[in-house]
C-alpha cells in the first residue's frame, strides 16, 4: 500500500511539473503617476507622465494560474521636479486567465529608489498592484495596471508630519518569448 501511495504521489507530482510553462519577455509602459498627501498638499499637485521598462518571467502553475515576476524601472511621483522619484521595482503578481486571451493579476510590489541621496524620499517603498492583460497574438500583449502605495514614500526625518503615497496607472505593451 505504501508503494502504491508513493507511486501515485510521484505520478501526480510529475504530471503537475510537466504541465508547467515558463515564459520570458520584455515590457514597456506609459506611466501616469501622482502622490496622495496626508494632510492634503497646500500647493498644486499635478500628475507626472513617465515610462517604465521591464523584463519578466511568467511561471505557469496550470493553464489558468501563473506567477508573474518582473524587474522594472519606473518614473513616478508628481510633475514638479522636487516630487519626482524613479524606482527599480519588483512586482510579484498572481495571474488568473479567464479566457485564452484575457487574464487578471494582483499582488505586492517592492521598490528601491534610484534617485539622489538626501532628497527627502524613502529608499524602499511597498505597493499593491492590480491589472489586466490581453494577448493580441501568442507573443504580443497589451496590459493596464494600477498600483497604490502602502508605505509613506517621504523620509520621516525630513517631513515628520507629512505622508505621501504613490499611485500609478500603467498602460503597457510587451512580447513573450
Amino acid at each position: 500500500m505504501k508503494n502504491f501511495l508513493l507511486t501515485s504521489l510521484l505520478v501526480c507530482f510529475t504530471t503537475i511539473c510537466l504541465a508547467q510553462e515558463v515564459r520570458y519577455g520584455v515590457r514597456g509602459a506609459l506611466n501616469v503617476s501622482n502622490l496622495d498627501f496626508d494632510p492634503d498638499a497646500n500647493f498644486e499637485n499635478q500628475h507626472r507622465n513617465g515610462f517604465a521598462f521591464a523584463g519578466f518571467v511568467d511561471y505557469g502553475f496550470t493553464e489558468d494560474l501563473a506567477l508573474h515576476t518582473e524587474l522594472q524601472w519606473s518614473a513616478e511621483g508628481g510633475k514638479d521636479q522636487s516630487l519626482r522619484a524613479d524606482y527599480i521595482q519588483m512586482p510579484i503578481l498572481l495571474k488568473l486567465s479567464t479566457s485564452e486571451r484575457l487574464s487578471f493579476m494582483a499582488g505586492p510590489q517592492v521598490a528601491l529608489k534610484t534617485w539622489k541621496d538626501n532628497d527627502g524620499f524613502s529608499t524602499f517603498t511597498f505597493s499593491g498592484v492590480v491589472g489586466a492583460e490581453y494577448m493580441i497574438t501568442d507573443e504580443l500583449f497589451v496590459d493596464a495596471r494600477f498600483s497604490y502605495g502602502v508605505t509613506n514614500i517621504l523620509d520621516d526625518d525630513d517631513t515628520p508630519n507629512l505622508e505621501a503615497k504613490n499611485h500609478v496607472m500603467q498602460f503597457g505593451f510587451g512580447i513573450k518569448i
